[in-house]
């Protein structure tokens, strides 16, 4: 018999229903038998025992929420009847008695990717534009326009040729039905044999609303991610375009780049508009530069690399109730794994960490590791309480409706992502990543402001989790996309690499969905799988400007 719930933590008072349960329906689990007393949408959680009102509510083990007037066993959790409560946290002693998986499959596994002067490995070659300041961003557009398609890297416009088609036949006397219902085909991108330089993965082109106008803080901060991606292992060389008069100056930049590589070596082509004068000058300039950076990116190629040289970003945005069940822990395993491979990953988005950062604070590797985590967390919580939008405003309308009714529910199955590990390292945005293990970023929850992040910090692939469904791409690391449950799945597979819904099945286990992610990351890290996000061009940009952003 297929199992219609499930109980996350052995401490947890609440079940999650993993099918609808109608008004009566009883389900086993652990040869117990348990009765609800209403209806229970599949993902959502209902008392184990009677909660009277003020009752801790405890799921993944944890405070996760506070009763707001008694449920009855059976009886559905909503926002109506428990409301966000989390435990405090303090730093204290240390517990690092980390149990590692086994790696013995991968211990001589490699990668093939693209070996810089520094030591570190990209899983991609680009090149970047980069605009200083948002006034540059009109000419990035237009370098854009002049290189992509004459170089073999432009993607056909296969929503303009299906227009197109629909467009010929309204001429041609087609009427509503005819436009509504007629089938149309669809064409594909160029291939690498097409490029002028096949070693070059393409021409990325950020675009920003930054730079001045705000703090000297956000455009220094600005400054910093920008020199994070320019430095970045999966990018060959860049060409920005400065203004000249703006906060986010051109020396800043240089000292960024310079914190995150002492010895940089790449191709960086800087032009200043106000110093050249003409705008066709400036672009010509941009142009051949462009081209001279290209050759020599071009004879970069791919060559066998350690496991080790991975970084990976964990990040989860459309969450839904079987996001820290299924795909979070899988990810999380995936974690461990690379960890124990002496490779890095990335847990950010702290306001999704709300009741689990003692958790995290005792597997930090030191005191002082402790100690900076426990700040960052508590001046952002200030900050975002400051503003009048505390951390328990952080599920979105798609989450509560998905059974993630409180920030500390959504934060618990999180924080899953992040494996069970000790914590080697606690940054600050946007600090780059230097030492192997599992880093916590300081960063947003929204999804785009913390991949860029993440990226900007080092990781050369992003495991994204996701259970309603989202695009969610970057300019230069492969993002893979993983789906909470196969419905979804199925419903949007063209956006979605991995389905993780099997563990919700129980046709799978967390290990083995975990073990699959890491077979089919380095098959990404080679360059033999595209994943969706790369293969729509879902160039996701957005800087955090240090401001309130969950």
């Amino acid at each position: 018999m297929k199992q219609r719930i499930t109980k996350v933590h052995p401490k947890d008072n609440v079940m999650v229903a993993l099918t609808d349960l109608n008004e009566g329906d009883e389900a086993f689990y652990k040869d117990k038998n348990y009765k609800v007393s209403e209806f229970i949408p599949a993902k959502h959680k209902f008392a184990l025992t009677d909660l009277a009102a003020g009752a801790d509510v405890i799921m993944y083990g944890v405070l996760v929420g506070r009763t707001q007037r008694p449920i009855p066993a059976g009886g559905l959790l909503t926002t109506e009847n428990i409301k966000h409560a989390a435990s405090g946290f303090q730093t204290g002693s240390n517990h690092l008695d980390w149990e590692k998986p086994n790696v013995q499959k991968w211990q001589n596994k490699t990668f093939n990717g693209f070996h810089r002067d520094n030591g570190e490995v990209g899983t991609a070659n680009y090149w970047l534009v980069v605009p200083m300041v948002f006034c540059e961003n009109r000419n990035v557009e237009v370098l854009q326009e002049a290189l992509v398609k004459p170089l073999g890297y432009g993607r056909k416009k296969t929503y303009e040729v299906k227009a197109q088609q629909l467009i010929k036949g309204i001429r041609s006397g087609a009427g509503i039905e005819e436009v509504l219902y007629t089938k149309i085909g669809s064409e594909n991108g160029h291939s690498a044999s097409e490029r002028l330089f096949p070693n070059v993965d393409g021409i990325k082109f950020l675009t920003h609303t930054g730079g001045c106008g705000g703090t000297r803080q956000d455009s220094t901060t600005l400054c910093g991610l920008l020199a994070g991606y320019i430095t970045h292992p999966n990018v060959a060389g860049a060409t920005v375009l400065s203004l000249g008069c703006q906060n986010a100056e051109v020396k800043t930049l240089q000292e960024e780049i310079k914190k995150r590589d002492p010895h940089f070596n790449k191709p960086l082509y800087i032009l200043d508009q106000q110093k050249t004068g003409l705008e066709t000058d400036m672009m010509e300039q941009a142009i051949r530069k462009t081209l001279a950076g290209l050759i020599q990116a071009n004879t970069n190629v791919r060559k066998p690399a350690p496991l080790s040289k991975l970084v990976i970003g964990l990040e989860c945005g459309g969450s839904d109730g079987f996001s820290g069940i299924s795909a979070n822990p899988a990810v999380g395993y995936t974690s461990d794994l690379l960890v124990a491979l002496g490779g890095s990953v990335i847990l950010s988005e702290f306001p999704e960490l709300c009741g689990v950062e003692q958790n995290l604070i005792d597997r930090c590797v030191d005191k002082s590791k402790a100690e900076r985590f426990s700040s960052l967390v508590k001046s952002y919580s200030d900050r975002a309480e400051e503003a009048g939008s505390g951390f328990y405003m952080n599920p979105s309308p798609g989450n509560i409706k998905d059974g993630l009714i409180t920030d500390a529910i959504k934060s618990a199955g999180a924080a899953k992502k992040g494996g069970t590990s000790p914590v080697a390292d606690v940054l600050d945005y946007p600090e780059k990543v230097t030492k192997p293990g599992l880093n916590l970023l300081c960063t947003p929850g929204n999804d785009v402001e913390s991949t860029t992040a993440e990226v900007g910090s080092g990781a050369n692939v992003v495991l994204f989790t996701t259970g309603l469904g989202t695009p969610t791409g970057n300019p230069i690391a492969p993002v893979v996309k993983l789906a909470t449950n196969t419905r979804m799945f199925k419903r949007m597979n063209d956006i979605i690499d991995i389905n993780t819904g099997t563990i919700i099945e129980g046709t799978e286990t967390i290990e083995q969905v975990g073990e699959r992610i890491l077979d089919y990351v380095i098959q990404v890290a080679s360059g033999d799988i595209e994943v969706s996000a790369v293969r729509h061009g879902q160039n996701d940009f957005i800087p955090w400007k240090r401001g309130v952003s969950l």
